[in-house]
């Protein structure tokens, strides 16, 4: 009788070993699955993208200087997403700041048609959406046909897309805005994205400062608009203004030649 209590008793500790094996035996699968899926990205990334060194004239440039401390694009890429993840972050852009940011949106854009730089029929894309605020702000000024992109999807107003290498076809768009460049890491190639996906005779917005830092997630730092503006390599500029947008001093209007 001992001897069947005991391997009875048994029974539950070996099934209970079993299913901590296994369930330890998943994590460990999907980490290296998610590790593989980084590594591709960087490496499709490092095929696309003309990789800056950190000695560069670039990273030295008076107008433009890049932040140190991104050894690799996952390191990168996880930095980013440490601020776009943020549960806290989330929650506050979709209840507290949504209607106050919508409404200072549709304020830019509103002015952006009267100046005829918009117009409801113009296909637009907003970079950097987070949750798409600017998004909601041109479809309820009248720009229907508008959608963002950001790492991380918020559909249906922002789709997944990384701005170093957007996932459009060329001259897809009329409209680009963003007011997250001091977030790229590679601002040749952010400007070389907008420029791609732009159709000849569309309108390019960017919201920037210039007169004070970025915060912790910022990769570079724009001393002046010209560090921005000679990335532009078949854009003119329209105007450069100042604004009052979210901590941003200026905005800037590029519009793409024709040919």
């Amino acid at each position: 009788m001992k001897t069947t209590t005991s391997i009875q008793a048994t029974k539950p500790l070996i099934y209970k070993s079993f299913l901590l094996s296994l369930f330890l035996s998943l994590i460990f699968i999907i980490f290296l699955f998610t590790d593989q899926l980084l590594s591709l990205h960087n490496q499709h990334i490092k095929s696309t993208i003309n990789i800056v060194p950190q000695t560069s004239s670039l990273q030295s440039h008076a107008n433009l200087r890049m932040r140190q401390g991104f050894n690799t694009y996952d390191s990168y890429l996880k930095h980013q997403l440490n601020k776009t993840l943020n549960p806290k972050l989330r929650n506050l852009w979709v209840t507290r700041d949504w209607e106050r940011k919508i409404k200072v949106f549709s304020k830019f854009f509103n002015k952006l048609k009267n100046q005829n730089l918009l117009a409801n029929n113009s296909k637009s894309l907003c970079i950097g959406a987070r949750v798409g605020q600017e998004v909601a702000a041109l479809k309820l000024v009248g720009v229907s046909h508008s959608v963002g992109i950001d790492l991380v999807p918020f559909p249906p107003l922002v789709v997944q897309g990384d701005f170093h290498d957007q996932p459009f076809k060329n001259s897809t768009f009329d409209f680009e805005f963003s007011n997250v460049f001091d977030h790229a890491l590679y601002p040749s190639k952010f400007v070389g994205e907008i420029e791609r996906t732009l159709k000849p005779g569309g309108i390019c917005v960017l919201h920037v400062a210039v007169s004070k830092r970025g915060d912790k997630y910022s990769a570079n730092d724009l001393f002046n608009v010209d560090g921005l503006v000679g990335l532009f390599k078949v854009c003119d500029v329209v105007h450069v203004i100042k604004v009052d947008g979210f901590g941003l001093d200026t905005e800037i209007v590029l519009r793409k030649r024709k040919s």
